[in-house]
């Protein structure tokens, strides 16, 4: 299979591999080449594949996987290769930075919900 890491700043990865196991909502997966075409949102985590024997780890973030033939693309915010326990914990960052944006979403919304009851009770005094 033709692997493809894409990150914002550009192509990260574009290798030969004869497996991957990576991570998505409901747990861990593996693609071999004859598997079915298909695409799932990732989770952050390690990323394994393998080339003729060898494995090669890495941290991604979140992200999307599509296999289609013999490609395999992957998408995401950031990715980082390396031995396996510097890559748990770059994966808890990944994770610490995700909660941190999602606390700032959750904060706009509720900013935006209190703005716009306010401006309901205005019109109903009118």
């Amino acid at each position: 299979m033709k692997l493809k890491i894409m990150l914002p700043s550009g192509v990260f990865l574009d290798c030969e591999a004869d497996k991957i196991v990576a991570e998505c909502k409901r747990g861990g997966f593996c693609l071999l080449p004859n598997h079915i075409d298909m695409a799932t949102a990732l989770s952050a985590g390690i990323l394994t594949y393998y080339h003729q024997g060898k494995a090669t780890n890495m941290a991604v973030d979140t992200g999307i996987l599509v296999k289609k033939g013999e490609i395999v693309r992957i998408s995401s915010r950031a990715a980082v290769q390396g031995e396996i326990g510097k890559l748990e914990l770059e994966v808890n960052r990944m994770l610490d930075d995700a909660s941190e944006g999602e606390k700032a979403a959750r904060t706009t919304v509720a900013k935006l919900e209190a703005g716009f009851v306010r401006s309901l009770i205005e019109v109903e005094t009118l």
